[in-house]
């Protein structure tokens, strides 16, 4: 679809009924192929002989690579999930096996992977339209062994809701732990959970906002992406002015249509909001807390809980700051990892919601910077905390993988990353009123937002156009 900034409502729900699919997509006619398919990569060598040009459309891709090139802080660097630090399981490097389960491709042990072997391309893990297709989770992204590759082969489609919810609605280890805005119940959420996905919403299928050319799609995450582009906005589709009334309208200078559309996520299953680290491997007796998750895991430490959350607000101009691999840290202080760009003053800068996860993570007290701990490793591996609760021996392998020096010590500090709330916007009806931000008990925290006062009250400090 070509993208439209100005399109108008009804042309839009016209291109919605090409574009959308309620769950699986379509199989498209590839009866042809012949069998058996025994591997992942004998799939992708099928697949590849009609589609040659599909090799290196993918292989330039960020779902690929796991890194693109970005300016952060003045300096350019590439950086992606591959490099990127966070307070969930940390770092990716050097836990290949396990976080690559959710690659698009086959065979992500460690570094020493071949980003140029394109022979290596998952097709199916995102044109399955059987249901059936599955990734070991511990298995560097290789298919499970009872899946039938050659039926799945014989009947691919365009990706739907499911293909890309396998990764993204799971990131994190789990349903929902991460993104909070992202998870299962968006496969056949109801109207109220996201009236753009919804049956008897829109019906959106994700590549109905996630444009795709060439295999390249459209938007990425602030966390791993923080350069600011590739951004897909509301108003592509809806306009500026869609309220026809010019006080609400106005707010579209300095409020994100995220803001007032969504005023809660996880709104059907519980997003983890915070992760301790530093009581992990004690003998804890956990228990679960009001939504039935648990509060504590030998290996992981301790954990809290959201359902139904009102986001945190803040002043986005589009790109955003991260931490980066050996920047040195105030242990005494929270460490933003990921965190938005923007103020009042600044005029490209729009109030949005995000999640907010906090944590408790290790690092080496003389060097100043966090240590990316190996954490996972196959039976009886030695160096993984997992299996030996060894903090020293899980520091000296992680940051040997990443080419860190590990002085020996380490201790654990708090950190804090900031998610941007995209995804289940209300029904109109459900929208933020002008009370829920500027009553007596407003949401917003006008301080934090850089006013003196409630700008509806006192008119001097708003920012107008």
């Amino acid at each position: 679809m070509e993208r439209r900034r100005q399109a108008p409502l009804k042309l839009l729900m016209t291109l919605t009924l090409v574009l959308a699919t309620a769950s699986f997509a379509l199989a498209t006619d590839h009866g042809f192929i012949e069998g058996p398919i025994n591997s992942g990569p004998e799939a992708t060598k099928v697949c590849l002989e009609c589609h040659a040009d599909a090799a290196e459309q993918v292989g330039g891709t960020s779902h690929w690579t796991w890194s693109v090139e970005q300016v952060i802080d003045g300096k350019k660097v590439k950086r992606g999930k591959i490099n990127s630090v966070n307070n969930f399981c940390v770092a990716v490097r050097p836990n290949e096996p396990r976080c690559t389960s959710c690659h698009i491709g086959y065979g992500w042990k460690d570094s020493s992977f071949d980003l140029s072997d394109t022979s290596k391309i998952d097709c199916l893990v995102c044109h399955d339209t059987t249901g059936s297709y599955k990734k070991v989770p511990t298995g560097a992204g290789m298919p499970a062994e009872d899946v039938d590759l050659t039926f799945v082969a014989r009947n691919v489609g365009k990706s739907s809701r499911q293909t890309c919810g396998t990764c993204h609605f799971f990131g994190g280890g789990g349903d929902a732990v991460k993104h909070g805005d992202l998870d299962s119940s968006l496969d056949y959420p109801s109207r109220q959970t996201d009236v753009h996905m919804a049956a008897d919403g829109n019906d959106f299928s994700c590549s109905g906002c996630h444009e795709t050319n060439a295999h390249n799609i459209l938007g990425n995450a602030m966390v791993v992406s923080p350069k600011g582009e590739n951004h897909i906005g509301c108003t592509g589709c809806h306009g500026e002015e869609v309220h026809g009334e010019w006080v609400i309208d106005q707010h579209t200078d300095t409020v994100a249509c995220q803001t007032c559309h969504i005023p809660t996520f996880a709104k059907d299953i519980p997003t983890k909001t915070s992760w301790d680290w530093s009581t992990a491997g004690q003998n804890i007796s956990g228990e679960k807390d009001q939504y039935g998750k648990p509060t504590y895991a030998k290996k992981k430490g301790t954990f809290t809980w959201g359902k139904n959350i009102i986001p945190e607000y803040a002043w986005y101009n589009g790109s955003a700051g991260a931490y980066q691999l050996g920047d040195r840290i105030d242990p005494a202080q929270v460490t933003l990892l990921s965190y938005p760009l923007g103020e009042r003053k600044d005029k490209s800068a729009k109030i949005y919601p995000f999640k907010v996860h906090t944590g408790k993570q290790i690092y080496d007290v003389k060097n100043s910077y966090f240590i990316t701990p190996k954490v996972f490793g196959s039976k009886g591996d030695q160096d993984a905390y997992w299996t030996t609760f060894d903090w020293d021996k899980a520091a000296t392998a992680g940051m040997k993988a990443n080419g860190l020096e590990y002085s020996g010590e380490y201790g654990f500090a708090p950190t804090k990353m900031y998610w941007r709330i995209n995804h289940m916007v209300a029904p109109k009806e459900d929208a933020l009123g002008c009370l829920d931000c500027h009553g007596s008990n407003g949401r917003l925290d006008w301080q934090a937002l850089g006013y003196k006062g409630d700008p509806l009250k006192n008119p001097k400090y708003a920012r107008t156009r």
